[in-house]
């Protein structure tokens, strides 16, 4: 059985845009760490990474919520202008070209989109998550 805690309703990202989750996962000790991640919804699908640009670990958004090109069809590193591919995460132009996004494992479940295999923590600021079975 795996783990899956709900951030958000499929519909509360815009098809062909992406959203910032700022959570708090359980490491290594059982220590709380952040966990900055974001989600971009691609018709039925969706896609995770964390936020940030293997270029110098900045996060990607420029603007809250920005992770897009001004075309919609690729990832962009708001400080560098670094592109990643949606579906996979690696940079094809900008200064950490062949690197890649490090990917969230995310999911569809009932309406509401799932970060699988990781334990959250409860955080205070964040919108409430709550694990499901899937």
């Amino acid at each position: 059985m795996t783990i899956a805690y709900a951030i958000c309703g499929e519909t509360e990202i815009p098809n062909r845009r992406g959203k910032g989750f700022h959570l708090l996962r359980i490491g290594e000790n059982n220590a709380e760490e952040p966990w900055h991640i974001f989600v971009v919804r691609w018709d039925k699908r969706v896609f995770g990474y964390v936020n940030r640009c293997p270029h110098e670990g900045v996060n990607l958004d420029w603007e809250t919520n920005q992770f897009l090109d001004e075309a919609g069809r690729r990832i962009v590193c708001g400080k560098h202008g670094s592109l990643f591919e949606i579906p996979t995460g690696k940079c094809v132009d900008g200064p950490c070209l062949g690197q890649n996004l490090e990917p969230i494992d995310v999911s569809v479940i009932d309406g509401d989109i799932c970060v699988m295999g990781v334990t959250l923590a409860e955080d205070e600021d964040a919108p409430p998550a709550g694990p499901a079975e899937a």
